[in-house]
């Protein structure tokens, strides 16, 4: 096992990662941006290294002011967290040539499945359903309108790198297709320093259903089970839940063979996801493959009895996966994320950056909460507004929507506004309930767009 880690990343999945080092007795080193440098994961780390200004490209996209911090931290491995450059295979192969472990699959891995274009193919290749699409990358608006013309609108365009919704946009007609494929490239290459895009015929009404996968070195290819991420608004996620309530046991089976066929199929090691879109009819196709640790992980590792992010740590470092003699996995009870935005519902969800005055977790019985804030944080304009999440726990699905009610109303978040309020609607919300929901879901059921 690894004597000390790097975990090149903020917030959040920054504290994740280092409590599960600490957990797994490994040394820690957190790197900050000039903004961060008095935030909770930066205190709590054994070490800290400052690694640039404020903006992501000059600290937390910089492979190698990253790597420099390493170096001189003597570290023998790097956790990328997620975004920034989780998938990022050029950093990948820095930490390689350098002699330090990238906690994640190989350089290789990330360029075949990391890039979704080139993921597409490679499913087709292993006989996963795939949403018919585009060969490889769109160079130009001319052919994105050439390939709306053969496939019919709509048509979904989607960034090749990266995720969390960045550079994705929905063209509804030839008219709208110049400024939403600028916009998508222009967005992709800001996030992800990549700004290639591919298209997609946009699957009506789809549910979002992914799996979360581990490989290892010595033979061990699982899949824990399913998470359903149709909560979304503009491509991002919202609520997460496991297991799906959309799934029959025969499509949850088939869903791990087809993710199963993913990781056989490029030779994949460490965590992963394999994304699918659940038509109306109850047929799936394979979206992307997320080359990292996924923010709605938690789900899973309620419901499974599992720790991804130390499964992760153990792979990187030639262990084989702890839990693989307990599958298949089967879920167990259900369980709900909430990703808290600093962000106001009431105001088209516009940012709200500011101090925290006050910052008071729910606790008891199966609530979790995945934070960096402290009452005196501050959150900043400068990255992506998640702030805190909260996963619920329970016996059953109706079980874990009454905790979940529970906890958000004592969540309390002073001082900037948050998604809270936004989430209680949502478990108010018939259609939620009943668990008879679709992507369009916030824009159908809640009159958000």
């Amino acid at each position: 096992m690894f004597k000390k880690v790097l975990v090149a990343n903020r917030g959040e999945i920054a504290l994740r990662v280092l409590r599960a080092c600490k957990e797994m007795g490994i040394a820690t080193v957190a790197v900050y941006s000039e903004e961060d440098h008095d935030t909770y994961p930066v205190q709590y780390a054994d070490e800290a290294i400052c690694i640039g200004p404020a903006p992501a490209v000059k600290s937390y996209l910089s492979i190698p002011n990253i790597i420099e911090a390493a170096l001189s931290a003597r570290v023998d491995a790097i956790h990328p967290g997620y975004g920034f450059l989780a998938e990022n295979a050029a950093f990948a192969q820095a930490c390689a040539d350098n002699g330090i472990v990238f906690v994640g699959p190989s350089p290789k891995s990330i360029e075949q499945m990391g890039d979704k274009s080139i993921a597409r193919e490679t499913m087709k290749r292993c006989g996963v359903p795939t949403v018919p699409g585009s060969d490889g990358i769109v160079d130009s608006v001319e052919e994105a309108l050439a390939f709306a013309r053969k496939a019919g609108y709509p048509v979904l365009i989607k960034a090749t790198a990266g995720g969390g919704g960045k550079g994705m946009r929905v063209v509804k007609s030839p008219d709208d297709m110049e400024k939403q494929y600028l916009s998508a490239r222009l967005e992709a290459g800001a996030a992800f320093g990549n700004d290639a895009v591919y298209i997609e015929k946009l699957v009506m009404r789809p549910r979002h259903v992914e799996i979360q996968v581990l490989a290892d070195n010595f033979g061990n290819n699982i899949s824990l089970c399913e998470r359903d991420c149709s909560i979304q608004r503009r491509h991002q996620k919202l609520v997460e839940e496991a297991p799906s309530p959309a799934l029959t046991d025969e499509t949850r089976r088939a869903m791990g063979v087809a993710a199963i066929k993913a990781v056989r199929a490029t030779d994949y090691r460490n965590a992963g996801t394999i994304e699918f879109l659940l038509d109306e009819d109850g047929r799936f196709y394979f979206m992307e493959m997320n080359t990292r640790i996924q923010v709605e992980h938690p789900v899973t590792e309620l419901v499974t009895c599992t720790d991804i992010v130390k499964e992760q740590l153990r792979i990187a470092s030639g262990e084989a996966i702890s839990c693989a003699f307990r599958a298949p996995f089967s879920p167990n009870g259900h369980a709900i994320e909430f990703r808290i935005n600093a962000e106001d519902p009431d105001n088209r969800f516009m940012p709200s950056p500011g101090l925290v005055t006050s910052f008071e977790v729910p606790t008891g019985p199966g609530v979790r909460v995945e934070s960096y804030l402290r009452s005196g944080s501050r959150v900043p304009p400068f990255y992506d507004s998640l702030v805190a999440k909260l996963i619920v726990y329970g016996q059953d699905r109706a079980d874990a929507i009454a905790r979940g009610k529970r906890a958000l109303r004592e969540f309390k978040i002073e001082g900037i506004k948050t998604t809270i309020p936004f989430h209680l609607k949502v478990l108010e919300n018939k259609a939620f309930k009943e668990g008879n929901y679709t992507t369009d879901f916030i824009e159908t059921q809640m009159g958000v767009v």
